[in-house]
């Protein structure tokens, strides 16, 4: 009766255990996403959750300072501050202009500390210009298949 009595709370231990790794993994991975405009807007509270924000990257505003780069991000007319300091090289594709997603926390100065950052340019999948896009599939016979 002893060892079914250790048994079961070791089960219980083990699971117990589980349920609360697997419910702070998904509190510290949910954040909500918020544009510039909204983020001047939230109130103390609002502002300590996990954020993510999408801009574009002004011109001319990357800079690096050791392992931490900062930059601005911007959308219709309102800019942020953003400094990126996360264990992941940034993207090939994030430079002055591109679009830039930024995933992180707001601080009381008005920075936004980034621990993720994604970019895309919209110009890497457009047709060169006087091109027209092809959207035919390519026939295999003709591909040399």
């Amino acid at each position: 009766m002893k060892a079914s009595v250790k048994f079961g709370a070791l089960v219980v231990v083990i699971i117990s255990t589980l349920a609360w790794l697997a419910a702070g993994g998904i509190n510290d991975s949910k954040s909500y996403y918020k544009t510039i405009s909204e983020i001047t807007k939230l109130s103390s509270s609002e502002k300590a959750n996990r954020l993510r924000v999408a801009g574009n990257v002004e011109a001319g505003s990357i800079a690096r300072h050791g392992q931490d780069v900062a930059f601005t991000l911007v959308e219709e007319g309102q800019k942020l501050k953003v400094v990126y300091n996360g264990s992941e090289p940034l993207p090939d594709t994030f430079k002055d202009g591109a679009q830039a997603l930024a995933d992180g926390k707001l601080t009381a100065d008005g920075t936004f500390h980034a621990s993720k950052i994604s970019a895309k340019c919209a110009s890497k999948y457009e047709a060169k210009p006087g091109e027209k896009y092809n959207t035919k599939p390519v026939n295999q016979k003709q591909a040399g298949a």
